[in-house]
């Protein structure tokens, strides 16, 4: 794992993209403040621009570095979820502009998986994860179902946990209002 997180972090601090398991599926992911690496990922998932991406960051503190206002009901869910939990925010910051949503809002997700979070915690910026399929077609479930041609357009493909078959899932998605509403997305 060790190799693994020393050659991504030199991907991601030049500007390169990612393959990389996270506590869900696996992950396209780039720097997150990076706005030309963000536009390679687009390109490489041929995905309408309109539509964001999420952010994984290692730490609930860190989540109030990227959201203007951080409703108080956001981190009771950070803190009592049990499982992978994207939570999608108002109020964008500190982000590459074209990562950010029309209207102004990004999904966070606090990760627990032992890479990912490592990963995050020493490149001390957000790192962008997006399923590692084309737009329009199935979420890969395990390193083994990404299509051969995602492999070749990265820069670096993270060897860890490649050789796992279990079935992952996506996570569930929130959508929290100003106000401290909730809106489900994605159970």
């Amino acid at each position: 794992m060790k190799e693994d997180l020393f050659k991504a972090l030199e991907v991601l601090k030049q500007g390169g993209i990612i393959l990389y398991p996270t506590d869900t599926i696996w992950g396209i992911g780039c720097d997150a403040t990076n706005e030309e690496a963000v536009e390679k990922i687009y390109a490489i998932k041929k995905r309408e621009k309109n539509r964001s991406m999420l952010i994984l960051v290692d730490n609930s503190a860190k989540v109030q570095n990227y959201v203007q206002d951080v409703p108080d009901i956001a981190w009771d869910l950070i803190d009592l979820t049990d499982k992978p939990l994207t939570i999608i925010f108002n109020g964008a910051k500190n982000l590459a502009p074209n990562l950010i949503s029309t209207d102004g809002s990004i999904g966070i997700r606090v990760t627990s998986e032992d890479f990912s979070r490592e990963l995050c915690y020493r490149f001390r910026n957000p790192i962008v994860s997006t399923s590692a399929n084309f737009t329009g077609k199935s979420s890969p479930q395990n390193f083994n179902e990404i299509d051969p041609k995602i492999i070749e357009m990265v820069d670096y493909v993270v060897t860890y946990r490649q050789d796992e078959i279990i079935k992952q899932s996506p996570s569930s998605i929130l959508k929290i209002g100003s106000k401290g509403d909730v809106q489900i997305i994605r159970k």
